[in-house]
């Protein structure tokens, strides 16, 4: 990723693990941190990865139910919330010794999301116990998918623009054509030596629109890319041997190339800021307030354990972009977060700069996090200090209103 001229400034403040931000005038300090967080790693969603015919042999096995957190993606979250924990303590936002008590943590309803937000809370406070907030497993959590819960209807009409907009010329089918020869590199590691009746590219690429109450579908040859890249990643960072990741016939550069068409999909449906606002509609308030309150036990930190969709919605709002080592660029990683700081000046004035933090493909791997990826995004359309893409806290907080 490239910064320039006063971007280069504000990614250069990402470097060290938060605390005080050195600007020419005042120095800031961040006293306020929310963390929009993909759940770790988990098998498929369903037992059937697939349909028949994607691949020519059966998928890997796994030893966890459908969608739920597997132990290595436990192991694996506990490991970047201890990275997290030394930061927040450097940075005066937890005791070192004592249990905290200004923590807010907000998972969605599936296990996966719940046994996330319980690995995060044991690898910041170990030892002390932590409340999460959520439904019960398995009840729909509006706050999650506030459009196909009908509580944050879209104009059709714009939902199509904003999408026809992110396709670019040509359409749909022109987008396929671009990402054929990757296509075609899938199929390969999904066929093997089968020369028919196998692979993702059979079907031409379609979008079904969105409607008042459900959001823009992806079909055909992107739509089985994106899922069957999605499942080789989670093979790979769940640690399974070399011969049970793609068959034995996917590398490491294979994952990554792969992710592409992971990340095109929330690029095309998740990310327009139109979409994108009307489904965080119901996070962002949260969000918002956790950064605007100063009461006295108003939450230092606040994590949302959520999903890549939630994720994708709020870079979108916001214009984000990452590129984790060995993560395709844009793809939101398992138990990755889009960090949002908020950092004050000695009048009390407010300023939000947000971070991208994972753990790279092979720290996944390892269910480690010794040096995750941490940096700084400039947020588009703001400038706040002389610096571009940090904003005042007024300027963020109208940029998650939908």
């Amino acid at each position: 990723m490239r910064f320039s001229g006063t971007g280069r400034l504000l990614a250069a403040l990402g470097t060290a693990l938060l605390g005080t931000a050195a600007f020419a005038d005042a120095p800031l300090k961040v006293d306020r941190v929310v963390l929009m967080m993909r759940h770790g790693i988990r098998p498929p969603t369903k037992a059937q990865p697939m349909p028949p015919g994607v691949a020519t042999a059966p998928w890997p096995t796994w030893d966890t139910k459908p969608g739920w957190l597997t132990d290595h993606g436990a192991r694996a979250i506990v490991a970047v919330a201890d990275f997290d924990r030394i930061g927040f303590i450097n940075a005066g936002l937890l005791p070192r010794t004592d249990c905290p008590t200004r923590i807010a943590l907000l998972a969605d309803s599936d296990q996966r999301t719940i046994a996330t937000a319980a690995s995060y809370a044991k690898g910041l406070a170990p030892g002390c116990t932590l409340a999460i907030e959520h439904r019960p497993q398995d009840e729909p959590d509006p706050l999650f998918n506030q459009i196909d819960d009908g509580h944050a209807p879209l104009d059709p009409a714009r939902a199509t623009a904003a999408v026809d907009a992110a396709v670019g010329p040509g359409g749909i089918a022109a987008l396929e054509r671009r990402m054929k020869p990757l296509l075609a590199r899938l199929d390969r590691v999904l066929c093997g030596q089968a020369r028919t009746g196998c692979g993702v590219a059979r079907e031409p690429s379609a979008i079904t629109p969105a409607t008042a109450t459900s959001r823009p579908k992806l079909g055909g040859a992107l739509d089985r890319a994106s899922t069957a890249a999605q499942i080789l990643l989670l093979e790979y960072a769940e640690g399974k041997p070399a011969k049970e990741v793609g068959w034995g016939r996917a590398t490491a550069a294979d994952i990554t190339a792969f992710g592409a068409f992971h990340a095109l999909e929330f690029r095309l449906l998740a990310q327009p800021p139109y979409i994108a606002a009307h489904n965080l509609a119901g996070l962002s308030p949260r969000i918002a307030a956790w950064l605007s309150d100063d009461g006295a036990t108003a939450p230092k930190i606040a994590m949302i354990a959520g999903h890549d969709t939630n994720v994708a919605n709020l870079a979108g709002i916001l214009g984000l972009h990452w590129r984790v080592p060995g993560i395709a660029v844009d793809d939101p990683v398992p138990g990755g977060a889009i960090t949002l700081e908020r950092l004050s000046d000695m009048a009390g004035n407010h300023y939000v700069r947000a971070v991208y933090r994972a753990q790279s493909l092979a720290e996944l791997r390892a269910a480690t996090a010794k040096t995750p990826y941490r940096q700084v995004l400039p947020i588009a359309g703001c400038k706040a200090r002389g610096v571009t893409g940090l904003c005042t806290l007024p300027d963020f907080l109208a940029k998650l209103r939908p």
